[in-house]
């Protein structure tokens, strides 16, 4: 892979998972992602659960995966209802599964609490859909953010992500490299919330990042400005 502004346009694009999370979304609007998704290439769609299907079908043979979200936005419902979320989602044609950690828990200091929850959801997906813990860095301390990591990649993570998108912040480029510079080579690493540019990305991919989650791929692609996620 190409480094800096080396990046093409089309390796770009398959590192971003094309969102669209609104709890307003039209049946119209998730199709029309999910077009885009195909016409630029992008490494999947992420939806909400009950949209999985759908884009499924709208994507059927494209070379596009579909992400979903469990125990989303709070990271708080309990790891049986997490771990059934990302059963019926693969069920329904979902490929990758971005799970919130157990925020809650991790600032009780209840550690053990916390791994159980992302082991509990890895052994859900094992072999049949790559699963992605979001960390919502902007809650944490750094301190909380190694812990997290540390704790995903013994879980049986394949990624750690740093956002929802709904909560307080957004991706950096600190909070990408401390991420990287944890969980080492051997995981991913997804920046979301606020990357909407081709510079913003860039400097994600240059800090560790290995996927982008963002409602404005297309404009990160093209080298314009996007808007929301």
């Amino acid at each position: 892979m190409s480094s800096g502004t080396d990046y093409t346009p089309a390796q770009i694009a398959a590192m971003i998972d094309h969102t669209i999370l609104k709890a307003d979304a039209t049946r119209e609007e998730i199709l029309q992602v999910c077009r885009e998704a195909k016409q630029y290439q992008f490494a999947t769609v992420c939806v909400n659960a009950g949209w999985v299907a759908a884009a499924a079908a709208e994507l059927n043979g494209s070379g596009v995966g579909i992400t979903t979200v469990v125990g989303f936005p709070l990271g708080a419902t309990t790891t049986a209802s997490k771990a059934a979320e990302a059963k019926f989602a693969i069920e329904d044609g979902a490929t990758e599964v971005d799970m919130v950690l157990n925020i809650g828990l991790l600032k009780s200091g209840d550690l053990a609490g916390v791994q159980r929850d992302v082991e509990g959801v890895a052994e859900a997906v094992k072999g049949r859909a790559v699963l992605k813990v979001i960390l919502e860095t902007g809650l944490l301390t750094d301190e909380e953010k190694v812990t997290a990591c540390e704790i995903c990649k013994k879980a049986g993570a394949d990624f750690v992500k740093t956002s929802t998108g709904f909560g307080k912040g957004g991706a950096t480029a600190e909070d990408i490299a401390l991420m990287r510079r944890t969980v080492g080579p051997s995981l991913g690493v997804k920046a979301s919330g606020g990357v909407r540019d081709r510079e913003t990305a860039l400097q994600m991919f240059s800090a560790g990042a290995t996927r982008i989650g963002a409602s404005s791929g297309i404009a990160i692609v093209t080298g314009g400005k996007g808007e929301g996620y």
